[in-house]
């Protein structure tokens, strides 16, 4: 091999190693930026007896209210069912029981100005707004 063809690999080298640390550094920025909600933010921000909106993926929205006696009222604005239950802190995020139903945990992302996205696990399940 010549040593033109040993400097051509090592430049190759360099740039494949300088382009996976660029890749890894976006996206460390990128994580950073999708800030999840303490329990204790989750509770000054929306568990405060102040109505915020909530929007379902297929666009079913409810006017939320958690208030700090740990009680919680849905009332739907447009199609949907009203629904009353408690909530609780919970490690991650926060955990409901809705009357009649099965307790469920989540946690809050921020998703924009004055938006943030609910998660059961990786999945997206509302929108919250204020």
């Amino acid at each position: 091999m010549s040593f033109g063809g040993i400097m051509m690999r090592a430049h190759l080298v360099s740039v494949v190693a300088l382009s996976a640390a660029i890749v890894l550094a976006a996206t460390s920025f990128v994580a950073a930026q999708v800030a999840k909600l303490s329990p204790n933010d989750i509770q000054s921000t929306f568990f405060n007896g102040q109505p915020f909106i909530a929007a379902t993926p297929f666009n079913l929205k409810f006017k939320m209210t958690f208030s700090a006696d740990g009680k919680m009222k849905r009332t739907p604005v447009g199609a949907g069912s009203k629904g009353e239950g408690t909530w609780q802190l919970s490690k991650d995020g926060f955990c409901t029981i809705w009357n009649g139903g099965k307790p469920s945990c989540f946690t809050i992302v921020a998703a924009g100005d004055n938006k943030w996205s609910v998660l059961k696990g990786s999945t997206m399940l509302a929108t919250w707004s204020k």
